[in-house]
């Protein structure tokens, strides 16, 4: 137990808009900084969502399921550069959204898609003043583009160039290795990016080719992670993240007011997740641990049609000789929430998703 994290498959992701608020699908992962010796993790994840609505005042008019599957992959390395000194590298998906609102429905935005591609590139320091506490910090580059078509708007069509921003994240974790107590505080800056548009519209005032800017921020965030041995092989472990989301609008080109606000929030999020794991043997433990984040109300975007989300998450851990397997399922209960302007209903939705991580130490 002394040296053991009982871990979760955190990759198990959810759906749009459903994990962390948001587009986020995955944070930057900071627990591999904290394992022995040099380590090398690849992760995967796949995820089912289904979110669907209706008009509130013609229910028998439905969307059908408007998100798609998705999956990810994920990258760490961490080396001891000294005993004091690590250096880490890793890459992750953070960032997606994947809408699409089926034809023929009749709803009044069907065939309406949206594409959102995010990565988070990030070189991290670690440095022990002692066997207890530590800090760690670094650079991250942060990527986001995508498309979009909305038919009822002229065939609105628009290209987002993916465009790269350069961050930090800062940290300082406190660790009691003999109750295997740790607790971690990271917080990560915003990154502003100014997308290059491209596409079409019929939409007056202004129809013809598209050509401009936009700029979107992504949201600065603050994470609090802990865990704490309670027993015998028993641990406690959970995390609080807060996330400014708003902060984050993405106008489309020539659209005018409303129907050119693609992208905005009206709140930031907070996710809490607590769980208990248990080691079964020196090979194999287990875990369990479930999420929350608060239901707003309002009215939310079309093309991220959720508003908070509960979840459950059981995951296992086999460990051989130097290779640790993460393996976990989520299933997310997706926040009902009001889109259309207040003219949609979307209930009934919710996402599971799976996820594995392969950890090596040498």
């Amino acid at each position: 137990m002394k040296h053991t994290l009982i871990a979760v498959a955190a990759i198990a992701a959810t759906a749009t808009s459903a994990q962390a608020g948001g587009f986020e699908r995955s944070t930057t992962p900071l627990g591999f900084m904290f394992e022995r010796g040099n380590y090398v993790e690849l992760s995967f994840g796949s995820v089912r969502p289904k979110v669907s609505g209706a008009l509130i005042a013609a229910p028998s008019v439905t969307t059908g399921n408007v998100t798609e599957n998705y999956s990810s992959v994920g990258l760490a390395f961490k080396a001891d550069l000294t005993n004091k000194i690590s250096l880490g590298v890793t890459i992750d998906p953070t960032f997606g959204a994947d809408v699409a609102y089926p034809t023929g429905t009749g709803y009044p935005i069907a065939g309406s898609t949206a594409k959102l591609r995010g990565d988070t590139v990030a070189a991290i320091v670690r440095y022990k003043f002692n066997e207890n506490v530590s800090v760690h910090g670094g650079i991250r580059s942060v990527g986001i583009g995508g498309d979009l078509f909305l038919p009822a708007l002229g065939n609105y069509r628009a290209n987002f160039a993916n465009d790269r921003d350069i961050g930090y994240l800062v940290g300082v974790a406190y660790e009691r290795p003999e109750i295997a107590l740790r607790v971690a505080l990271t917080y990560s800056s915003e990154t502003s990016h100014d997308l290059e548009v491209s596409g079409f519209t019929a939409f007056p005032p202004t129809p013809g080719t598209l050509a401009g800017t936009s700029t979107v921020k992504l949201p600065q965030s603050l994470t609090l992670d802990f865990q704490s041995g309670v027993a015998a092989d028993t641990l406690v472990f959970g995390s609080i993240r807060w996330m400014d989301w708003t902060v984050t609008k993405l106008d489309g080109p020539t659209l005018p007011v409303p129907f050119n606000d693609l992208v905005s929030y009206d709140h930031d999020t907070i996710t809490y997740n607590i769980g208990v794991g248990r080691k079964f043997s020196d090979a194999f433990s287990g875990a369990i641990s479930i999420g929350y984040e608060k239901h707003h109300g309002g009215n939310v975007g079309n093309l991220g049609p959720t508003d908070g989300q509960k979840s459950i998450q059981v995951g296992g851990t086999y460990t051989h000789q130097n290779m640790k397997v993460t393996a976990g399922v989520r299933y997310v209960d997706v926040g009902n929430a009001t889109a259309l302007s207040g003219d949609g209903n979307f209930t009934g939705n919710k996402a599971v998703g799976v996820g594995m991580k392969v950890g090596f130490s040498f």
